[in-house]
């Protein structure tokens, strides 16, 4: 073999003592030292490893900030609390919580009775409305077919749409309504004014309203409000509530007007818009606050013209219904 300039030349095999020269134990030594280099350092990479740069054995690796942050809440957690995260897991789990229940207000548990005047059918059951009753005061026939317009709108229709949209207002105010009755039904004439009467009392309702438009000549134009008299005669006795009902008919009648821009009827109440009146089986049967109202004369032209607009009803629904929450105190 070869050997690098810089290195001693060796000596023959035989001539090396028993006891080695010193260069043949330094190459032992090299090679001991060689085999050994790597245990040793991967001895002190495991002692730096296990016990820290400063020589001293760690305690257990920390959670991560997040992990103890949420060990912390969980330890510290009340058990109400720890319900009330149970609780509102659930809610999240099955959907939105409920909406509270409204609070009360001084409707709540009110009961009003809208009356629609007249029927649709009575034209075609002349017999049946003709048919007389007891009104206190005398005897009186069932029903009427109400009025038109010089067009043939109803009178029946005009009242059963007012009371319909006065019914969806008063209910949003969160008011029980009851009407005496409802196009489309089983019922294809009346009710007799003395059953109008009875389905009031009957619901024990805190305010009564029938709707109405008039039909007088043409020229006489604006709503008025029909009072109960003070009538006690037959199975009629208006007394407890006169002075009530004169209250609702007032609310109405001041409300009606500002809503609509109508003005009170020129041809009777002497500009008041109020007029009493003790022939009115509907009143005088009712023991419970009643009035009518007459909306307008639908056999004037310019009165028909409002009465026929759908905007128009609208507002008069309005307007009867801010006077019936009024009286009720609303």
């Amino acid at each position: 073999m070869r050997y690098d300039d810089s290195s001693p030349a060796p000596e023959s095999r035989d001539s090396i003592s028993p006891d080695r020269r010193w260069y043949a134990r330094r190459s032992t030594l090299a090679v001991a030292v060689a085999v050994l280099a790597p245990t040793v350092l991967a001895g002190w990479v495991l002692t730096h490893a296990l016990t820290g740069t400063d020589g001293q054995r760690p305690g257990p690796a920390p959670h991560p900030a997040s992990h103890a942050a949420a060990a912390d809440a969980k330890s510290s957690a009340s058990p109400g609390a720890k319900a009330g995260a149970g609780a509102s897991a659930s809610a999240s789990a099955s959907g939105p919580a409920a909406a509270p229940a409204p609070a009360k207000g001084p409707l709540t548990g009110k009961t009003v009775v809208i009356d629609p005047g007249h029927n649709t059918g009575n034209f075609q059951h002349t017999d049946e409305i003709d048919r007389q009753v007891d009104i206190g005061t005398n005897r009186k026939e069932c029903d009427t077919t109400g009025t038109t317009t010089n067009s043939g709108y109803m009178e029946a229709e005009f009242s059963m749409d007012v009371s319909r949209r006065l019914r969806t207002i008063l209910e949003g105010r969160g008011l029980k309504v009851v009407l005496t009755h409802e196009a489309g039904t089983a019922r294809p004439w009346g009710p007799c004014i003395d059953e109008r009467a009875r389905i009031g009392n009957e619901a024990r309702a805190d305010a009564v309203v029938s709707v109405h438009a008039d039909g007088v000549s043409a020229g006489n134009r604006g709503y008025h409000v029909i009072l109960p008299a003070k009538v006690k005669a037959g199975g009629a006795d208006t007394a407890a509530i006169v002075g009530p009902s004169r209250q609702l008919g007032e609310r109405i009648g001041s409300n009606f007007s500002r809503a609509t821009g109508s003005a009170p009827a020129n041809y009777l109440g002497s500009g008041t818009g109020l007029v009493v009146r003790d022939d009115l089986g509907g009143l005088n049967l009712s023991t419970r606050p009643k009035v009518f109202i007459e909306c307008g004369n639908m056999r004037d032209s310019k009165d028909a013209a409002q009465l026929t607009s759908p905007e128009w009803r609208q507002k008069a629904a309005q307007g009867i219904a801010d006077g019936i929450v009024g009286f009720l105190g609303g």
